[in-house]
């Protein structure tokens, strides 16, 4: 099997969407994560008056995290699943996200449109048919001088950390994903990720749409070396 795309992979985050909190929930140190990213956009403050996109925000757990590091932000969550929508939806929410069905290829079309003060995308660019094309259209969203933090698996490189990744997913997420009906998905999520740029390779891919001050950070325990933070800006207005 290959890794899905557009549709089948919608399709597939529809069947999954029931259980997908609860096994992410399983994974130690996840939302910490989130949340350590989101304070990595470097926005001052609680975030009033500040407007932020989050960019494939699935059952909503990235844009909790953001709603935590920036409680006064105008949050607007785009997502191309509508199951994984619905569930963001049905959370609580301190105060109103405005979310919407989209691809990260047809935001326009879906009146989703800037200046955007940060954008925030996690495990998403992963999974576009042209992460190239979806980097453009983020910078294209960006305010000068705009923030954006990519929350990504991105494997170090080093042959210890691709270990890890394949004994963890084979040996533990796979066998449970399976027994819920939804092996095709983590199967795309373990081929994803080992067939992916490595960290290195997306900071250079961000840096090639044109962000300045791209940097890579990484994440701690048992994803360290899997989990990445890149940080960058578009360039400020002269």
């Amino acid at each position: 099997m290959t890794v899905l795309r557009d549709a089948d992979l919608a399709a597939a985050f529809d069947h999954a969407s029931r259980s997908y909190d609860t096994l992410v929930a399983a994974n130690p140190g996840y939302h910490a994560h989130l949340r350590r990213s989101a304070r990595r956009l470097g926005l001052s403050g609680t975030g009033a008056g500040l407007r932020v996109l989050d960019l494939g925000c699935g059952t909503g757990a990235s844009t909790t995290a953001l709603a935590a590091v920036l409680p006064d932000a105008a949050l607007t969550a785009v997502d191309a699943s509508p199951g994984m929508l619905r569930r963001a939806e049905r959370r609580r929410w301190p105060r109103p996200v405005r979310f919407v069905h989209a691809r990260a290829e047809g935001l326009d079309e879906a009146g989703v449109r800037g200046p955007f003060d940060a954008v925030f995308a996690a495990y998403l660019l992963r999974n576009t048919a042209d992460p190239d094309a979806v980097l453009a259209t983020i910078r294209g969203l960006l305010a000068p001088g705009g923030r954006l933090a990519v929350h990504e698996y991105a494997l170090s490189g080093r042959r210890a950390h691709r270990a890890v990744w394949n004994a963890v997913t084979g040996g533990l997420v796979l066998p449970v994903a399976t027994l819920l009906g939804d092996g095709d998905l983590y199967r795309h999520l373990r081929r994803s990720v080992t067939g992916f740029d490595t960290a290195g390779q997306l900071a250079g891919r961000v840096e090639r749409a044109g962000f300045t001050g791209v940097r890579v950070l990484p994440l701690p325990g048992w994803q360290t070396g899997i989990t990445h933070t890149v940080v960058a800006a578009r360039e400020a207005a002269r």
